[in-house]
C-alpha cells in the first residue's frame, strides 16, 4: 500500500473515532508512524481504570488527554494528570485509574503551537470499567477498619480530601509534600518517598494518601538495612503502579503497626529480602493485583529464588491477599508467626504459577483460601501447623503435588514430608477441582479414588461450604479440632466462583494490567522442578522498559505548555476536583477540565534550566558544616570526635567523614532569620536511634542505619543545638538555609 493511501486511511479513521462512539470493552487501531492527527492504536477499561495509546502527532508538543462518564446525560469531560500521561519509544499512553465501575469515553487532543487542536483530536469507544472484588477479612465488619481500600473509597473512587503523589526514578528522592508531624497539625516538607513515609509513620496526619509508581523504579535512598521501603505507623494509605510496567525494581515492600493500607499493581522484582512482608501488627491489609518474582538469593538453601515472596507475620489480621501472580515463587507465603495469638487472613483468586510452596503455610490463624489457581507447583499447596484452622475452597489444582498438607498426619507422616517438627492444623476442604496430585488424603473421602484415614489426615472433606467439622476430627500432633470459623456469625460475606471459573478469572485478571508487561511460559518440566529457572531469571535480570518520559507537557485548558511532567509533584484530589470548574471549548460541546493544581507549586512550571538554579540546595545555603572537610566550619560550633563508616554521596559530593553523635557531641549554630531550614544527612548505628534539636526530637526521630536526609523547619531565629537523643548516630552534613 502507498503511503499516501496509507495517510488518507489513518485520517479517516481518526475522524470516524472522533464522531462514532462504539460500545466495545477493548478496540485496536493498526499502529503507524507520526500522523496528521491523533489516531488512536488501542484503548480499554480495566479494574477500575481505563487507558488509552495512540501514535504522536505530527507537530504536536504534547497532548491534553480527558474522560467522562458514556453513560451519565449530563457527564463533563475531566482533564487527566500530566503524570498519567507517558511517551514511549513507539508510542503514547494514558491511564485513568480511581474510576468508579461503569462506562467512560476518552479524548485525546494534540497540543500545537502552544494551544488545543480539536480538530485534529481524536476520542475513543465505550470502555467498560469493572470493580475490584473487596472481598475477604480485609473488608469484614468485624475489623477495626472496616475496609482494606486503603486511600480509596470503596467504589475505586478518590476521596476529596487525598492527597497523590507521583513517583517517578528521576523524582523518587526528591519529591516532595508537606505531612503533618504533631498534635497540633503542624506540617513538615518532606523530600523524597522514603522520607514522606518516615514522617506518616507518627502517626498525626490520616489524610488519605495515594502514592503512584510510574515506570520502573529502581530503589529509592533510604530504605531500610534489609532493602525494604517501610510503610510504618500509616493509616488510609495506597501505593500502587500506573499501567502495565510499573515496577519496584531492586527492593522489597515493609508494611508494620498500619491500618488501612492497599499495595497494587505493582511487579516486584529482585528484592532483598521478602517481596512484599506484612511484619508487625497490621489489620485491614489489602495486597492484590501485584506480580511477585525472584528476590534476590539468600544464605539459605531454600532461599536461591529469595525468601518470602508475599508473607504475613506477628499479629498482622483482617488482610486479604488476592489475584497477585506469584511467578516460580520459592516460598511463597509464610502465614504467621506468633505460637498464640489468633488472626484472620484470605486468599483469593492468586496465580501460584509454578511456585514451590507455602500456598500459604499456616500457622495458629484462621484462614480462608478459596478461588485460587494453582498451576505446577513442585512441593505443596496449602500446609497448617500449629493448631490452624484453614477452610479450602473452590480452588483449582493443576499438577499439584501434594494440594493440602498438616504437619506429622496424612501425606506428611508419608516420608516425604515437607514440614518442620511443628504440631499440625486442620483443613476444611470443599468443592475443589484437583488434577494430577501424588497425594492427597481426606479424614471421611466417600470415594474409591481417593485416600482415607480418620486419623492421619491431610483435609476433612466437607459436603457443602456451611458444614461443620465435627470435633471429634482432631490432629495427631496437639490434638486441636478445625475451630469452624466460616460457619461463625463473624465470617465475612462473599461470593466463591466454580474452580472452573476461578481458574479463568484468576488468569484473566490477577497481576498488573492486562497482566502486566512481562511475558514468559513455563514448559510441563517446570511442574515438577523446584529449581532457579535460569531462563526466567535471566529475564527477569535484564528487565527493562522503553518508558521516554512521564508527562504529555499537557496544558491546563486554555492555557500555557507545561515543560516539566508534574511527576515531581504532590497533587491533592480536592484542588483536582475544584478545578474542574474551569471551562473551555472543544470541537463540539464545552467540556470541563480539571486543572492539577500542586502542593505549593507555581501555576506555570519553570523550564528545566530555571527549576535547577531554584532546587539547588547549596545556591542558597547560608552555613555548610561538612566534616569530610574539617571538623570545624564558620557558623558553627562542633563538639566530638570524627569517624569513617563509609561513604555517601550528597549533593554532588563525596562525604568521607562523619560526627559521632554520642552523649559528649553537640553541633550548634545560629539563625537570623525566623523559618530558616536544617538539613541533616545522617545514619544511626541502630535503627531508630533519634537526634534532637533544642530538646525537641521532631522530624529527627527513629533514623535508620540506612542514610537518610532530614530537613527541619525552624520556626524562630535564634540559637540551635543538635544532639543525641539516644541511639548513637553519625552526622555527614549540616546545611542551615535561610
Amino acid at each position: 500500500m502507498k503511503s499516501s493511501t496509507k495517510k488518507a486511511l489513518a485520517f479517516v479513521l481518526a475522524a470516524l473515532l472522533v464522531i462514532i462512539s462504539i460500545p466495545v470493552a477493548k478496540s485496536y487501531v493498526a499502529n503507524a508512524a507520526a500522523s496528521s492527527s491523533v489516531v488512536i492504536t488501542e484503548s480499554s477499561g480495566w479494574l477500575e481504570s481505563a487507558y488509552v495509546k495512540w501514535n504522536s502527532v505530527n507537530n504536536a508538543k504534547g497532548y491534553n488527554v480527558y474522560y467522562k462518564n458514556a453513560s451519565a446525560q449530563d457527564s463533563e469531560y475531566k482533564q487527566l494528570d500530566d503524570s498519567l500521561i507517558r511517551q514511549y519509544k513507539t508510542y503514547f499512553r494514558a491511564d485513568i485509574p480511581g474510576l468508579k465501575a461503569g462506562e467512560y469515553v476518552m479524548k485525546v487532543v494534540p497540543i500545537v503551537s502552544g494551544s488545543e487542536s480539536a480538530k485534529l483530536a481524536a476520542t475513543t469507544g465505550k470502555l467498560t470499567v469493572t470493580a475490584h472484588t473487596r472481598e475477604g477479612f480485609a473488608f469484614s465488619s468485624s475489623s477495626p477498619a472496616k475496609t482494606g481500600s486503603g486511600a480509596y473509597n470503596d467504589d475505586g473512587t478518590v476521596p476529596s480530601n487525598a492527597q497523590i503523589v507521583y513517583i517517578t526514578d528521576e523524582t523518587k528522592d526528591s519529591v516532595t509534600l508537606d505531612v503533618i508531624t504533631n498534635s497540633k497539625g503542624s506540617k513538615t516538607t518532606c523530600k523524597g518517598l522514603t522520607d514522606i513515609l518516615a514522617k506518616r509513620q507518627k502517626g498525626y496526619d490520616t489524610t488519605p494518601l495515594i502514592i503512584r509508581l510510574v515506570g520502573q523504579i529502581n530503589d529509592p535512598s533510604g530504605l531500610n538495612s534489609n532493602g525494604y521501603l517501610q510503610i510504618k505507623g500509616c493509616k488510609n494509605m495506597t501505593i500502587e503502579g500506573i499501567g502495565e510496567d510499573a515496577s519496584a525494581y531492586g527492593w522489597g515492600i515493609l508494611i508494620r503497626d498500619s491500618q488501612n493500607v492497599e499495595v497494587r499493581n505493582i511487579a516486584v522484582m529482585l528484592f532483598d529480602d521478602d517481596g512484599i512482608s506484612l511484619d508487625t501488627n497490621n489489620a485491614n491489609i489489602w495486597i492484590h493485583n501485584n506480580e511477585i518474582f525472584y528476590g534476590n538469593a539468600g544464605s539459605d538453601k531454600d532461599q536461591a529464588k529469595g525468601d518470602g515472596s508475599c508473607d504475613v507475620k506477628q499479629n498482622s489480621t483482617y488482610v486479604t491477599v488476592s489475584y497477585n501472580h506469584f511467578w516460580d515463587s520459592g516460598k511463597c507465603s509464610l502465614c504467621g508467626m506468633s505460637d498464640t495469638e489468633e488472626f484472620f487472613v484470605t486468599y483469593h483468586h492468586n496465580w501460584f504459577d509454578h511456585s514451590d510452596s507455602r500456598h500459604p503455610r499456616i500457622r495458629v490463624g484462621s484462614i480462608h483460601v478459596y478461588n485460587n489457581y494453582y498451576d505446577g507447583n513442585s512441593k505443596y499447596g496449602v500446609g497448617v501447623t500449629k493448631g490452624s484452622s484453614a477452610f479450602v475452597e473452590a480452588n483449582y489444582f493443576r499438577n499439584c503435588k501434594n494440594p493440602m498438607m498438616s504437619s506429622l498426619q496424612g501425606t506428611d507422616a508419608l516420608g516425604e514430608g515437607t514440614f518442620s517438627n511443628e504440631a499440625g492444623g486442620m483443613i476444611k476442604a470443599y468443592n475443589n477441582t484437583i488434577i494430577g496430585a501424588s497425594s492427597l488424603i481426606y479424614a471421611n473421602a466417600k470415594s474409591d479414588t481417593s485416600d482415607a484415614n480418620a486419623k492421619s489426615f491431610d483435609a476433612y472433606l466437607a459436603s457443602s461450604a456451611s458444614e461443620q467439622v465435627p470435633s471429634s476430627y482432631k490432629t495427631v500432633s496437639g490434638g486441636t479440632t478445625y475451630n469452624n470459623f466460616d460457619t461463625a456469625s463473624t465470617m465475612y460475606k462473599y461470593t466463591a466462583d466454580s474452580p472452573e471459573q476461578a481458574k479463568e478469572n484468576v488468569t484473566k485478571y490477577a497481576g498488573r494490567v492486562n497482566g502486566g508487561d512481562f511475558k514468559f511460559t513455563f514448559t510441563s518440566a517446570d511442574d515438577t522442578s523446584y529449581a532457579v529457572n535460569t531462563e526466567l531469571m535471566a529475564k527477569i535480570k535484564s528487565y527493562t522498559i522503553d518508558l521516554v518520559k512521564v508527562g504529555g507537557s499537557s496544558i491546563v485548558a486554555g492555557g500555557t505548555t507545561t515543560t516539566e511532567p508534574a511527576a515531581t509533584e504532590a497533587t491533592t484530589a480536592t484542588e483536582a476536583t475544584e478545578a474542574t470548574e474551569t471551562t473551555t471549548k472543544a470541537e463540539e460541546a464545552t467540556t470541563a477540565a480539571s486543572t492539577q493544581a500542586t502542593t505549593e507549586a507555581p501555576t506555570q512550571a519553570p523550564t528545566e534550566a530555571s527549576t535547577e538554579a531554584t532546587t539547588s540546595e547549596t545556591a542558597t545555603s547560608s552555613k555548610v558544616y561538612n566534616p569530610t572537610k574539617s571538623k570545624k566550619a564558620n557558623g558553627f560550633t562542633i563538639t566530638g570526635s570524627l569517624v569513617s563508616k563509609g561513604n555517601t554521596k550528597y549533593n554532588g559530593l563525596t562525604l568521607k567523614k562523619s560526627l559521632k553523635m554520642d552523649s559528649k557531641s553537640s553541633i550548634q549554630f545560629t539563625t537570623t532569620k525566623d523559618n530558616a531550614t536544617v538539613k541533616i544527612v545522617v545514619k544511626a548505628k541502630k535503627a531508630g536511634a533519634s537526634l534532637s534539636i533544642n530538646d525537641s526530637s521532631e522530624g529527627l526521630e527513629d533514623i535508620g542505619t540506612s542514610v537518610e536526609v532530614r530537613k527541619i523547619k525552624l520556626a524562630k531565629a535564634g540559637t540551635y543545638t543538635l544532639t543525641k537523643q539516644d541511639l548513637e548516630s553519625y552526622v555527614y552534613y549540616v546545611e542551615v538555609v535561610e
